[in-house]
């Protein structure tokens, strides 16, 4: 089998977060790739739900969209959307949602929404969706994505949904009842929130990465945690598994 590449790394490390037996609000792209390998290889049994409707959902292959027959063929219930928003998410019924970002700051608060100035952005992004009701009202929160400077900046374009807010307790002063960002999973490494400060700091490098290597993909100071770790390389089983999955084999 040919060597794992960066995303498929981080794809594995990702989806070997997520536990079985978890209701998890799944956002389109890299976060529905991970959580759907993790649902193959070690968690059957968690329930995955998207922003559509679809409950419990088994898609073959990675989904385009939120809208993608294939969610709605294979889920265990479709229901409306805002039977999703208020009966699943906001009244606390969700564990872990899990979310890509454009922009990430040392908070876990997230951009999706322009680069640049939003009277006059530079790049206008996909935007909010249900992003910021996930942030604000899951249990914990996973974040996914490519790190680079451009990525983990010193401070958001825009703030489209939040995560550590300012630190400390600023999170809490603002009413959120979701326990904010958990880990950030990083094609380099693996980012948690420091307790007291909810600064994300690096606690795990992958594979042939540097701590070098990561500080320059940051755009703030990016501090090391004392016990960095090494995540474990993916499986041969994890690998296969994954490379069906984006081939749409069942």
């Amino acid at each position: 089998m040919s060597e794992a590449s960066a995303d498929e790394i981080m794809t594995v490390v990702a989806a070997r977060e997520l536990k079985d037996r978890v209701v998890c609000f799944v956002g389109i792209g890299l976060p529905s790739t991970a959580a759907n390998l993790a649902r193959r290889m070690h968690a059957p049994n968690a329930v995955l739900v998207y922003e559509s409707g679809t409950i419990g959902a088994k898609p073959t292959r990675p989904p385009l969209s939120i809208g993608d027959g294939e969610l709605a063929d294979t889920a265990d219930a479709v229901v409306s959307v805002p039977e999703i928003f208020s009966y699943w998410l906001q009244a606390g019924r969700v564990d872990v949602g899990f979310l890509g970002a454009a922009q990430v700051d040392r908070y876990g608060n997230i951009n999706t929404t322009v680069v640049g100035d939003y009277r006059m952005p530079k790049v206008r992004l996909p935007g909010a969706g249900g992003a910021p009701e996930i942030a604000a009202s899951a249990k914990e929160t996973f974040i996914m994505l490519r790190q680079s400077s451009r990525a983990f900046v010193c401070e958001l374009d825009f703030c489209t949904s939040v995560g550590n807010h300012e630190g400390g307790d600023s999170r809490d002063a603002l009413g959120m009842t979701g326990g904010g960002p958990s880990v950030i999973i990083t094609d380099i490494g693996v980012l948690r929130p420091e307790q007291g400060t909810g600064e994300f700091v690096l606690t795990a490098l992958h594979p042939g990465r540097t701590e070098a290597e990561a500080v320059a993909a940051t755009g703030w100071p990016l501090r090391i945690s004392e016990q960095l770790t090494a995540t474990d390389p993916p499986t041969e089983a994890e690998l296969s598994t994954l490379r069906a999955l984006k081939a749409g084999v069942a």
